[in-house]
């Protein structure tokens, strides 16, 4: 027999008919040690030393059980308190798919025998009879029938809780005991609950408005999901008095048009000329802008924790490809903030659409991202407007293969709130439930606001024509104002005359230009004002002196290559970091690797932050950069970039995750958030990008033309033929050339060290921000004639043409070569071993904007020249050529003749196999030096409709 059980049973007191007086004898002691005789403490605490054994759950409660009331009855109460305690389990697990929390009700909440106590044998004779609620942590005893009631109106009213998934129990418990603690019910005020309907006074009356005087018009209503309002009111009032100064939300356009005006602040003067096709109010620089439901907009609100600014991030159609780029900008502006808590005063809030957050995968991969060190933001507050519908389709068997929408965020084991969003009270109860969850773990949560869609996907569609049943009942269901006023009605808080007045109110501010909403801040001034105002209207061709004096390329380069005493690194990389040293003594030449660095290290000592992720960028994909230096005893690493000197600005460089969209989508609202900081994304491969085609064609190209938003991130696309088969090659270098205009970016192809030296340094310290996108070699990195002297750092700049480099005479020159890239290298190399002297190569380094007077300085020195070759490596239907001939048409004699040199048409890059690649390209530059190559169109054609200038 145990001892516990013993001590009861020594006990005079101890008889089956005094278990009662032993049980509430305990209780007393538990609460209040000293309210018992001593005798009984003594023994009390003896229990209490048994308990805090290490044992397995079920038989330290078995041992309570058999303390409590001995051993003759305690395998039958085990047995029922051990049901019991599966059905509050069940109730904890799976009660959300049993909860009232769609307001469709097109059927009922599922009946789940895991929540039936007959399922464990709990009949209707014990429901009187008490339980222990949690045995192993509370003394708390309840008859079944009030244990069921709380468990019924925790987990199965207007409330779906999902947390048991979640593996910290900590955080587990925190969440139970919020629930239970409260039934899943907020306590408001009467003055709470007026200011709700106000809300959806608000919510609902603009979409009214908008259907009355632009009637067929799109907008996207919110109808049918009006508590969003009212949700994201509180939570910026909350956060405002947490200690937050900054959220970032994104969404797209369901609401969008509503959140504008109620949340946000803009003038409804202003969204209703929108409407009539005139946009006052355009950013400037935004050549083409872009329809209302995609603008974006910031302002500033007062709360009870003082100014909160608030931005709504500009949107494409994309839906949720805007996730990574708000995270991005988050982390932007948590790391400016480098003396406070960041992740508390800059707060991400991502609303999501039910079809697109279950359907699309950038939410997956933004979801991974929320916990690394390169991209976490302190947790995101995701809410998810699940209408129930994506455009016509609502049959969850076609929408996804999960029970909820929300299932892809079990994987980073967020907790999710499914409310009905007919409850605005149950809504604004799970927003500071989950505003406290994310601001005490810093981590993502999600609110599945469930609700319905009473419009067609636009209001100009029938939706009854898909969804028959579904809009019979919208149709006939009242709006979730007139529910909520019936219900305060109800309760005496309000008067229909008041609700009527609210109604009336709202209308005819929406006349006056005016609002009811919080307190806004005028003229406040914006980072975004006072940082990038700068940058507007500036021109490409603004001078910029890049270059770096030898003593300070001296003293940086100490620095670099200094290791911590007793740090053993691997024997590939300490040759590495000793050619570096020569390289800085000018005994052997510059590297690729090495000029990069010091780049780096140049800007950073010059008070520019620099931030460098990608998949092996520590490292570098083709062995180069070690930027990041490993112990190979320890595992340690050592960044030499981040110990320059104790004044330098911060080099952040992260080996990111296995994603290009998502990562890339960050990098790019990291980098439109933050001017002075220097944001690469290196892809593994350039042909790599093409994953994250979306973020390039509608951010990184287009985001200043349809939005005025400026970028100056920077992309490091590996590119070059040397044998690696169709995905190793190309970076599709065609494609950006395509999407260039209106000097949005800057397309580079570098050849040499001194090159990248220069057009990194150029990217930050010239008065100019637009994205740069770089060719950067492979096999170049170690090419014995791809190098640079340390003068050339000093003396140079970025040169956006480089001409002929040997000693040919001009006037001999009959044949000119232009090129970018590798096959530089290639064609010199031929050139010198056939000597071949009336050949000119004209090496095109930076291909957009396009740099028309050097180009034309550059031909002037060959007036014999009879013949122009384009060469390179790409297909011919791939590469610059197409992109690039017409510029070459409109300055040219009609005399000389312009040609193709190249790869002939394919629908791959490149070649499997080596030996034709070898054969390719053989014949390219062959074609190139000797080749007569038909003529491709009269030069005295000009596309008019194409600017050489453009």
């Amino acid at each position: 027999m145990n001892k516990l059980l013993q001590l009861f049973k020594d006990a005079s007191a101890f008889s089956e008919d005094n278990v009662g007086f032993l049980e509430d004898l305990y209780e007393r002691f538990l609460r209040d040690p000293e309210s018992v005789d001593e005798s009984w403490r003594e023994k009390f605490r003896s229990i209490q030393h048994e308990l805090t054994r290490e044992e397995p759950a079920a038989e330290r409660e078995r041992r309570v059980i058999k303390a409590a009331i001995g051993e003759s009855e305690a395998e039958e109460m085990l047995r029922k308190q051990s049901a019991v305690d599966r059905l509050i389990y069940q109730y904890r697990t799976r009660g959300h798919q049993s909860a009232d929390n769609n307001p469709l009700k097109l059927s009922p909440p599922a009946a789940l025998k895991d929540l039936d106590p007959a399922h464990y044998e709990l009949s209707e004779d014990e429901l009187d009879r008490p339980f222990y609620i949690d045995i192993l942590r509370s003394p708390e005893r309840l008859p079944l029938r009030e244990i069921l009631s709380m468990l019924r109106q925790t987990y199965c009213g207007h409330v779906g809780a999902e947390y048991t998934h979640i593996v910290d129990s900590d955080i587990k418990r925190w969440i139970q005991k919020r629930l239970e603690s409260t039934r899943a019910r907020g306590n408001f005020s009467a003055e709470e609950k007026k200011w709700m309907l106000k809300l959806l006074t608000a919510a609902e009356g603009i979409e009214k408005y908008l259907h009355r005087k632009y009637v067929g018009q799109k907008r996207f209503s919110l109808e049918g999901a009006e508590s969003l309002i009212p949700l994201l009111d509180d939570l910026i009032q909350r956060a405002g008095e947490k200690g937050t100064k900054e959220i970032v939300m994104g969404m797209a356009h369901r609401g969008r048009l509503n959140v504008l005006i109620n949340i946000l602040g803009k003038k409804p003067s202003s969204l209703f000329q929108e409407f009539e096709g005139i946009y006052p109010n355009a950013p400037p620089y935004a050549s083409a802008g872009d329809v209302k439901y995609h603008m974006g907009f910031s302002s500033d609100i007062e709360t009870g924790g003082g100014m909160v600014h608030l931005a709504l991030a500009f949107n494409p159609s994309h839906l949720e490809i805007i996730d990574p780029v708000v995270e991005g900008s988050v982390r932007a502006r948590q790391d400016r903030r480098e003396d406070e808590d960041g992740e508390t005063a800059v707060l991400p809030v991502l609303i999501h659409g039910d079809a697109a957050f279950a359907g699309q995968g950038v939410v997956m991969e933004t979801l991974n991202m929320a916990e690394t060190r390169a991209y976490t933001t302190g947790g995101t507050i995701h809410v998810v407007i699940n209408n129930q519908i994506g455009f016509t389709t609502s049959n969850p068997f076609d929408a996804r293969s999960t029970l909820y929408c929300t299932d892809v965020a079990n994987m980073i084991q967020a907790p999710v709130f499914h409310v009905n969003g007919d409850d605005p009270e149950a809504v604004l109860y799970v927003t500071r439930l989950a505003l406290d969850y994310r601001m005490k773990f810093k981590r993502d949560v999600v609110i599945d606001l469930i609700c319905y869609r009473r419009h067609g996907h636009n209001e100009a569609d029938e939706p009854a024509v898909t969804q028959p049943s579904m809009y019979r009942f919208v149709r006939n269901h009242p709006p979730v104002r007139k529910l909520y006023a019936d219900r305060l009605i109800a309760e005496g808080v309000v008067t229909p005359d008041v609700v009527q007045h609210m109604e009336e109110d709202y209308q005819n501010g929406l006349k006056k230009d005016e609002t009811f909403l919080r307190p806004i801040v005028h003229d406040a001034m914006s980072y975004y004002k006072t940082r990038w105002d700068h940058y507007l209207g500036t021109e490409w061709t603004l001078p910029c002196d890049t270059g770096l004096p030898q003593k300070t390329i001296q003293d940086l380069s100490q620095r670099l290559i200094g290791i911590p005493p007793g740090f053993a690194l691997h024997p590939r990389a300490a040759a590495i970091m000793e050619s570096r040293r020569k390289m800085a003594a000018g005994e052997i030449p510059l590297d690729w690797g090495y000029a990069e660095t010091l780049a780096y290290a140049s800007l950073l000592t010059e008070g520019y932050a620099v931030r460098l992720t990608g998949q092996d960028v520590g490292r570098g994909t083709f062995f180069h950069r070690h930027a990041t230096l490993y112990d190979q005893d320890s595992g340690d690493t050592y960044i030499p970039l981040q110990n320059l000197s104790d004044n330098q600005a911060r080099f952040y460089i992260y080996d990111s995750l296995l994603s290009e969209e998502g990562v890339l989508g960050f990098e790019y609202g990291y980098s439109s958030s933050e001017p002075d900081t220097l944001v690469i994304w290196e892809a593994q491969f350039g042909d790599f990008a093409n994953n994250a085609q979306v973020v390039i064609d509608q951010f990184i190209t287009s985001g200043e033309t349809k939005w005025g938003r400026l970028s100056g991130l920077t992309m490091l696309l590996p590119h070059g033929y040397e044998g690696q088969g169709p995905e190793h090659s190309s970076a599709r270098i065609e494609r950006y050339l395509q999407l260039c205009a209106e000097q949005n970016i800057q397309v580079c192809v570098p050849t040499t060290p001194a090159q990248i030296f220069h057009l990194l340094r150029r990217q930050m310290l010239r008065p100019y921000r637009k994205p740069l996108i770089i060719m950067t070699p492979k096999s170049l990195l170690r090419h014995k004639l791809a190098t640079s002297r340390l003068e050339e750092l000093s003396d140079g700049c970025f040169r956006n043409i480089i001409g002929e480099i040997d000693a040919h005479d001009p006037a001999k020159i009959t044949r000119v070569i232009l090129c970018t890239g590798k096959v530089f290298y290639d064609l010199l190399e031929t050139r010198r071993k056939e000597n071949l002297h009336h050949v000119a190569i004209i090496r095109i380094e930076q291909l957009y904007p396009f740099p028309y007077d050097l180009f034309m300085q550059e031909l002037a020195a060959y007036p014999q020249m009879k013949e122009l070759i384009w060469c390179q490596e790409e297909p011919e239907n791939q590469g610059a050529w197409h992109q690039i001939k017409h510029r070459f048409l409109s300055l040219l004699e009609k005399d000389i003749v312009l040609s193709y040199a190249g790869r002939p048409m394919s629908a791959a890059p490149a070649v499997g196999q080596f030996h034709r690649h070898l054969e390719q390209q053989k014949k390219v530059v062959e074609d190139a030096l000797f080749g007569t190559v038909p003529r491709q169109e009269p030069l005295g054609i000009v596309h008019a409709h194409r600017s050489h200038r453009a």
